[in-house]
């Protein structure tokens, strides 16, 4: 099962500073053009890391909805993407693990964009309760049993 893609972009200057702003991070290779392509020889101004992990948080957490909860994440950055960008953050189901309360999903994440560039591919587990079942418990309590 495909999730539906979360779109976010085209990405612009203003986009980058805002986020550079928001999380403080000051690197000039997010905002500075000039800097970015004549001080590090980059190609142009970097998408932030930390912005396309919370892409693939909100896909993630959208599709949990309010009674699911997102366990596990993990990724790699194995790709830059630059100003003028739109990013895909996308999720495919792997795997289903009923436990006693809820379900696990195990899937496939990872961000692409118009061209196809796959830049952050990782993984993800997400607790979801079962159809008209309690919701996640909350504060989550990770199951014993491994996963």
């Amino acid at each position: 099962m495909e999730l539906p893609p979360l779109a976010k972009g085209p990405l612009g200057p203003v986009h980058l500073m805002r986020w550079s702003a928001a999380m403080e991070n000051w690197h000039r290779i997010h905002f500075d053009r000039p800097f970015a392509i004549g001080h590090d020889g980059l190609p142009d101004v970097l998408i932030n890391g930390s912005l396309k992990q919370q892409f693939l948080i909100q896909l993630l957490r959208d599709w949990a909805g309010p009674e699911g909860w997102v366990w596990k994440v993990d990724f790699q950055f194995r790709a830059k993407n630059l100003v003028g960008e739109t990013l895909y953050a996308w999720a495919r189901v792997v795997d289903i693990r009923g436990g006693p309360d809820f379900g696990l999903v195990h899937l496939h994440i990872g961000i692409s964009n118009d061209a196809g560039l796959q830049s952050t591919p990782g993984t993800a587990v997400v607790a979801l309760p079962y159809r008209n079942g309690a919701p996640v418990p909350y504060p989550f309590v990770a199951p014993k049993e491994p996963v």
